[in-house]
């Protein structure tokens, strides 16, 4: 091996490994055998140190699989390969930040970027930059990162040979005797794929879960021009929502309501309401608060539960008598009488008959 590449490896391998909370353990004395070039990296092919330790009690034992120079690249860990800022795979954090993949796939162009970007890592931690994405993107990653650890993740693999009903080991084997779930695509899961943030399962399933629509859809009623807001913090002023809404046209009033944490924004026309659904919806965040837009109730649904007269003088051409409400009588009316049981002694099975002494 190369005088160059060895000075590489000593300079880059170091002491410890660049791991996440869950895959070192919860074991506060944990020990590690270091390999010097047990093994290469499973991305850009070149030998590195090879750290193994057992992370708990019952657990499997756990290895790196990438080296610290591509686990820098991306900020991620080197064994679970996740986000080490939120623990979230790889394809979740670049959607959500909307970051391109700037890592070549191709061995040529992978080795010359690695290179080059060499000099830079030994000045920053890792070339990904959450400072420069939108306050909106964080605040999305806030709610989806994954704080506590999850160590169930280092669980032992479950024994194939007890999924063909072949295993003989019983309780002395290492293996877990569990069927595989029957959700199939969460076994398709590669390094690769997980890095470059590609044909990730778990990340699909995640984006999926958390996809909202795209657009706000528009209520029926072209009478509504107003914006119903959600989530205002009292930080938040009555100015600081004009400076965000002004742009998409004339306001007529701004109201917020601070107990319910909400706020209405009422346009002088339809159009400018629609400008302001359409770029704002899911798109909003004032002073680090992510708000919510959706459009006000129409007044079609108050006038519907309004008192008949006020329905009858709406009403255009001859009334039909047969349409009108019933009238309650009056009390005291006949028939309206309430008759009790204590003043009919029929009712109380008293007999009327007269008897002789």
């Amino acid at each position: 091996m190369s005088g160059a590449k060895m000075q590489w490896e000593k300079s880059e391998a170091g002491d410890f490994p660049i791991l996440c909370e869950t895959c070192l353990g919860d074991n506060p004395y944990v020990r590690m055998t270091k390999q010097g070039y047990g093994k290469e990296c499973k991305i850009c092919a070149r030998p590195f140190t090879v750290f193994r330790w057992c992370p708990g009690a019952g657990m499997r034992y756990k290895k790196t699989e990438i080296c610290q120079t591509c686990a820098k690249i991306k900020n991620v860990c080197q064994t679970c390969v996740l986000d080490l800022e939120y623990g979230l795979p790889v394809q979740v954090r670049d959607s959500v930040l909307e970051v391109q993949d700037a890592v070549p796939k191709s061995d040529v162009n992978r080795e010359f970027f690695i290179n080059k970007v060499e000099g830079t890592l030994g000045k920053a931690d890792t070339l990904v930059t959450y400072s420069k994405s939108d306050s909106v993107a964080k605040l999305a990653l806030k709610a989806m990162a994954r704080t506590e650890p999850q160590y169930q993740r280092n669980r032992a693999h479950i024994c194939s040979f007890y999924v063909k009903g072949e295993c003989k080991r019983g309780d002395e084997c290492p293996y877990r005797h569990e069927l595989p779930p029957a959700d199939a695509e969460l076994a398709k899961q590669n390094i690769k794929d997980r890095y470059y943030g590609v044909n990730d399962p778990v990340a699909k399933r995640m984006l999926n879960r958390t996809d909202k629509a795209s657009s706000l859809a528009k209520p029926t009623d072209p009478n509504v021009t107003s914006l119903f807001i959600t989530g205002v913090d009292e930080e938040i002023t009555q100015d600081d929502l004009r400076e965000h809404f002004d742009s998409y046209g004339e306001i007529k009033s701004v109201v917020v309501v601070y107990k319910t944490k909400t706020a209405f924004i009422n346009y002088a026309h339809r159009a400018s309401a629609e400008a302001a659904a359409a770029k704002l919806y899911n798109n909003l965040a004032v002073k680090g608060h992510a708000l919510r837009v959706q459009w006000g109730k129409s007044r079609q649904g108050v006038a519907g539960t309004s008192s008949a007269p006020a329905a009858l003088a709406q009403h255009q051409g001859p009334i039909d008598p047969d349409a009108l409400p019933m009238i309650p009588p009056p009390p005291g009316a006949p028939g309206t009488e309430i008759v009790y049981a204590s003043t009919d002694p029929s009712i109380l099975g008293s007999s009327l008959k007269t008897y002789r002494a």
